[in-house]
C-alpha cells in the first residue's frame, strides 16, 4: 500500500467532490460532501481494501487524509 493508492481509494468514495481536489493534506472533514455516511464508507473501504480494523475514533482523531493513511499503515505493520 502506498499513499497515492490510499488517496485514490479515499477519493473514490465521494460522488460530488472531484478526486483532483483530494490530496494527502486535505482536511477531509472540511469537504462539503463529508458526512457520517462517508465516515462509515471510509471504515468499510479500509476493512475491505486493507483488511484493517478502523473505528470512528480513528476518523475523529484525524484531520487530513494522510493522518488516516498513517493509522492504517501502523495497523498493517502491527499485524506483520
Amino acid at each position: 500500500m502506498n499513499l497515492d493508492q490510499f488517496i485514490e481509494n479515499f477519493a473514490g468514495l465521494f460522488d460530488e467532490t472531484s478526486p483532483d481536489t483530494i490530496n494527502a493534506s486535505t482536511s477531509f472533514k472540511e469537504l462539503d460532501e463529508w458526512s457520517s455516511l462517508l465516515a462509515l464508507s471510509v471504515i468499510a473501504m479500509v476493512d475491505e481494501e486493507y483488511d484493517v480494523e478502523f473505528r470512528g475514533d480513528d476518523i475523529r482523531g484525524s484531520k487530513t487524509v494522510e493522518d488516516l493513511y498513517n493509522i492504517v499503515t501502523a495497523r498493517i505493520e502491527e499485524e506483520e
